[in-house]
Order: structure tokens, then sequence, then C-alpha cells
């Protein structure tokens, strides 16, 4: 298990897990988190994120596997390499249907909630929040041998839940988080933020009485 900060300009962060393997890459002036994960039994590969930096982005993929490219949300910083990136592998797309018209590059899926994402053998699953934008994902991985992985994008952090700009959007990321994510999964369950270190829901659960008093 991997563990610590992946610096920007730094290497990729590997954890290997049974049947995927995540690579985590920190790009550009936000510190933007890119997840490649791949299917050992195949090899086949989902990025999440297409940030920024293209090269170091398609050092990171490699070869020809790269089966699909899910963009969290509709905020540049998550997907300002992702022409770059599509053009160069000709990946399909993701992104929430929400979303979808507000990001650049055509969508090549379009998603809801409930919605899963194959991977080779690999089955991902998707979350629907509202609140950071209108269309936000979370990707979800349950490891048949271990605990789930959530790719939180810009939805759950360490400390908190994401930027929202009303406490109407508060309350429903904030509703959104604790029902479909604190209430659903264990407490050793591995977050993936949007930016930053990773952290789990057994770290967070404690505070979240503390986030819905202070309003974010």
């Amino acid at each position: 298990m991997y563990s610590g900060h992946a610096s920007v300009g730094g290497p990729a962060l590997i954890r290997e897990l049974p049947t995927v393997v995540i690579r985590k890459l920190a790009v550009g002036p936000m510190d933007n988190n890119v997840y490649l994960l791949r299917c050992t039994a195949t090899g086949a590969e989902l990025m999440i994120d297409a940030a920024a930096e293209p090269e170091r982005i398609l050092t990171l993929v490699g070869g020809k596997n790269l089966t699909g490219i899910v963009t969290t949300h509709r905020h540049h910083d998550h997907w300002g390499a992702l022409d770059d990136v599509v053009r160069a592998t000709e990946a399909p797309t993701y992104a929430h249907d929400a979303d979808a018209d507000a990001i650049d590059v055509p969508t090549t899926h379009r998603l809801h909630d409930e919605d899963s994402i194959t991977v080779g053998d690999v089955t991902m699953g998707v979350i629907h929040l509202v609140g950071h934008t209108p269309g936000s994902l979370v990707i979800t991985f349950d490891d048949p041998s271990g605990h789930s992985h959530l790719f939180t994008g810009d939805c759950l952090f360490p400390g908190g839940v994401g930027r929202t700009w009303s406490p109407e959007d508060f309350d429903t990321l904030y509703r959104g988080v604790a029902e479909k994510i604190f209430d659903r999964y264990d407490d050793d369950t591995w977050i993936y933020p949007g930016h930053g270190d990773d952290t789990t829901l057994g770290r967070e659960r404690p505070s979240l009485d503390e986030w819905r008093e202070r309003g974010w």
C-alpha cells in the first residue's frame, strides 16, 4: 500500500491490489490527481481525470490499453489535458449527463447514478453527487478480497466535502456524501480525492457533525 503525497512533477505512486493496480499522478498548478486503474487479469486501463500535463499522463499510460477516461466533473482543471489524451489514445470518454455539455471534449458515454463501467474483468460503480457541480461523479471499486476504494473528485477530501457556492449547495452535497458514501461504506473504505492526499472514511467519520455545523 502506498502512503504519502503525490507531488507535482514527481513520479506516480502505485498501489497494487489483487485485481487492480492504482497509479496516482499529481499534475498542474492546482495539484490535480490523475488516477490510472489497471485490471491485472487483462491489462485494460481506466483513467480518472485527465487534468493537465498531457505528456506526463501519456507516459503514465504507456501502451494501448486505455479503455476509457472518466471526468469526475465539469471544472476545467479536471479535464485540461483530455483532448490531447483522447487524440493520442482514441479512448472513449465518460462524464455525468448533467456536466457533459460543459466539457469541451465530446462525451462518449453519459453516466447516471448507479451506472457501472467495465474495465477488463473489473466492474466500477458510479455515484452521482450534486452540490460542487450538478453532475459530479464518484467512481467506486469494491475489492473482492479487501475493502472498497472510492475516487471522489472534488466531493470529498480529508477534512471535509468539496467547495460549494451557497448554503443550499452545501446542504445538498453534504447530504449526498453522508447518505451515499458514509451510510453505505465501512470505515476502512479508502478515499482518493481530486487533489492532495488520500484518506479513509474511518478518519473522516468523527468529523461529520462538525462539517454540517460549520457549513463547509
